[in-house]
C-alpha cells in the first residue's frame, strides 16, 4: 500500500510547506499529496483553504514549481485541484486545471507517471483527462457506490480517493471490480492502516507517514520509497 503524505508530513511540519514534502520524502513516504489554487493573476499557489484577499497574505506560499522541486523524482506527488463551487475561487473556464497541466508537462513525457490529478470537483478531472490523458486523474469522494465507481472508471479516470471512514470491504471490491485504485484518506491511526492495507486498498493518505510506514512494517532506514510500489496505476502485489 502506498503511503501518501497529506500536505506532505504535516502532523510534523506546517502543511503544503518545503518543510512538509521534504520530511514526508525523509520520512520514507511513496508519495505526497499537494492542494493547488489559482490566483486572480493566473498563478498556482500550494494551498487547502480559499486564498488569501491581501496580497501580502500570499508571501511564503509555495507555487506548484517551487512544491514540486522539493522532492526527488523518485516521489509520487498527487496534486488535488481546489476548484469546487464550495471551495472558493470556483474556476468555470478550468484555467486552473490548464495551468497544472502545463506545468507537469513541462517536467517532461518520462514524469508524467507520477502524477496523478485528482479533485471533487468532476468537471476539473473530466477536464485534466480531456487536455492531458497521458496523466492519470482520481476523483475524490465521501464514499461511492458501486454505479459511481463504474462511472468514474468508464470516464477514463484511475483511481477513486474515498474518505476513510466510508472504506469497507464492499468499497475496495466495487472500485477494484470497476478497475479503480483506492486511495483513501486521512488516516493517522497504526491500527486502521494495517486493517487497510488488509483490505487492499491502493494507497493511504496520513499526516503522519512514519507511523504509517511501521504501521505497514517499513522504514526509511529499511528503504523508504520502495521502487516497487512506486507508480499510481496498477495495484501492488
Amino acid at each position: 500500500m502506498l503511503v501518501v503524505g497529506h500536505r506532505g508530513a504535516s502532523g510534523s511540519a506546517d502543511e503544503n510547506t518545503r518543510a512538509a514534502f521534504e520530511l514526508a520524502e525523509a520520512m520514507g513516504a511513496d508519495a505526497i499529496e499537494l492542494d493547488v489554487r489559482i490566483t486572480l493573476d493566473e498563478k498556482l499557489l500550494v494551498h487547502h483553504d480559499p486564498l488569501p484577499t491581501v496580497e501580502s497574505d500570499l508571501e511564503g506560499l509555495l507555487t506548484l514549481d517551487e512544491a514540486l522541486d522539493t522532492v526527488s523524482d523518485r516521489v509520487l506527488v498527487n496534486i488535488d485541484i481546489k476548484n469546487g463551487v464550495f471551495d472558493g475561487g470556483f474556476d468555470p473556464m478550468m484555467t486552473v486545471v490548464a495551468l497544472t497541466v502545463e506545468t507537469l508537462r513541462r517536467r517532461g513525457p518520462t514524469a508524467s507517471k507520477r502524477w496523478l490529478v485528482s479533485s471533487f470537483s468532476w468537471a476539473s478531472i473530466e477536464a485534466s483527462r480531456s487536455l492531458a490523458p497521458e496523466i492519470e486523474t482520481a476523483y475524490l469522494c465521501y464514499g461511492l457506490p458501486l454505479a459511481d465507481a463504474r462511472r468514474v472508471a468508464a470516464a477514463g479516470h484511475s483511481a477513486a480517493h474515498p474518505h476513510v471512514s466510508t472504506v469497507t470491504d464492499e468499497l475496495v471490491d466495487n472500485c477494484h471490480s470497476a478497475g479503480l485504485a483506492v486511495n483513501t484518506y486521512t488516516c493517522n491511526d497504526p491500527v486502521r492502516i494495517t486493517q487497510l492495507a488488509r483490505m487492499g486498498v491502493d494507497g493511504v493518505c496520513t499526516d503522519e507517514p512514519d507511523t504509517a510506514l511501521s504501521a505497514l512494517g517499513r522504514s526509511a532506514e529499511s528503504g523508504g520509497v520502495n521502487p516497487r510500489w512506486a507508480a499510481w496505476s496498477g495495484r501492488p502485489a
